[in-house]
């Protein structure tokens, strides 16, 4: 019986390997885009699309040690199966919570792992921060590639944490003429740090605004990943014509920003899923509250929107359907909400990559299974 064993890939291994290189990750991101849109992939429960399985933690327990509700306290497993390529299994697990920083410890705390489809073996196990953040950055990247008006000089970040950087870094890598960002961010000091790394980064002008609809007002491009504590509350006046809105956390617009703009979904098939889960659930509304699209899901049971049936997302327009920008006046929404496949597709590149660098180090799972 032959001997098991994985790689494990630290931090720094992955670094090694090209986990920061944002050009790569939109390229990898744009495939796994066009394997969505011919259904070759799985994600986690019966319907194949659930974003993943958490655990909900209660408000009171009477076990001393039993964690409780807190900001942003979370367990998630994301399964998947991504195909083309790729062709492999795997898991993103993360814990989250707000209190982490007090600690010195990121928000959030994320390994992927990779599995043989046939056998389910290990294959790699690896730090997944800066990958999460990296594939959370090229999914906008890839829209940018195909919906952001040509020539646009300005852009908006919503959000000045470290999620905002990796958007904003593949946002430029594809929209190249932007010279200017207006910084929006509930503390000042995280908005002048994302002023002065953009400066410093890619030689563009940073302009801390801490009025929202100013900073709004000349943006052409607009990406949003503000804190899930405190949506942002916008008006559609407020964005410019012709821009693209590039939504990649919680946002509170007005209806008129959905209903009179276009909307490009990432997958609508994961959109379909939340919805399903909402309807299952003990409380529609509430199930609603806790994903980004709850508020167009509103509108379409409402009537005023079509159907996600009747909708466009990313992957069909990457395998050419007509969807990309048809003129310089609409504004366009993309609304992203994370799914496995694109940490499994951009994790299986660096573990190829990783392979061939000899980064890492094999450990064994066993010599031989145990048995009586």
């Amino acid at each position: 019986m032959p001997r098991t064993q994985f790689l494990y890939l630290s931090e720094p291994d992955m670094i090694a390997a090209g986990v920061l290189d944002a050009a790569r990750c939109v390229d990898v991101s744009e495939e796994v885009f066009g394997l969505l849109a011919d259904g070759d992939y799985l994600m986690g429960g019966s319907n194949h699309n659930s974003h993943g399985m958490g655990i909900v933690f209660p408000k009171e327990t009477i076990f001393p040690n039993m964690p409780v509700a807190g900001p942003d306290r979370r367990f998630v497993a994301m399964p998947g199966y991504l195909g083309g390529r790729f062709d492999v299994c795997g898991v993103k697990w993360y814990g989250s919570n707000q209190a982490n920083p007090s600690t010195g410890l990121p928000r959030s705390v994320l390994t992927v792992m990779l599995n043989d489809k046939e056998t389910g073996e290990p294959l790699c196990l690896m730090s997944a921060n800066l990958l999460s953040s990296a594939r959370t950055g090229a999914v906008p990247g890839v829209a940018a590639r195909y919906l952001v008006r040509e020539g646009s000089e300005t852009a908006a970040v919503l959000g000045c944490g470290p999620i905002n950087r990796a958007c904003f870094k593949a946002i430029v890598g594809q929209v190249p003429s932007i010279r200017r960002v207006y910084c929006y961010d509930l503390f000042e000091e995280n908005a002048r740090r994302f002023a002065d790394w953009a400066g410093r980064t890619f030689g563009i002008e940073g302009i801390v605004e801490p009025d929202l609809p100013a900073a709004l007002a000349d943006a052409d491009v607009v990406s949003v990943a503000a804190s899930r504590l405190k949506p942002l509350v916008v008006q559609d006046a407020w964005f410019k014509k012709g821009s693209t809105i590039l939504v990649s956390g919680p946002i509170r617009p007005d209806d008129a920003f959905w209903t009179l703009n276009r909307i490009v979904y990432d997958n609508i098939h994961l959109h379909e899923a939340y919805v399903e889960e909402a309807v299952a659930s003990a409380d529609k509304q509430a199930s609603y509250d806790g994903v980004i699209g709850g508020p167009i899901y509103r509108l379409i049971d409402a009537g005023r929107l079509p159907g996600l049936a009747d909708s466009l997302d990313l992957g069909h327009i990457v395998r050419g359907a007509p969807g990309e920008r048809q003129n310089d006046e609409e504004k366009i929404a993309f609304v992203a909400c994370g799914m496995s496949v694109f940490d499994l597709g951009w994790g299986y590149e660096l573990y190829r990559t990783a392979l061939d660098k000899g980064l890492g180090t094999t450990l064994p799972l066993w010599d031989e299974p145990y048995a009586e």
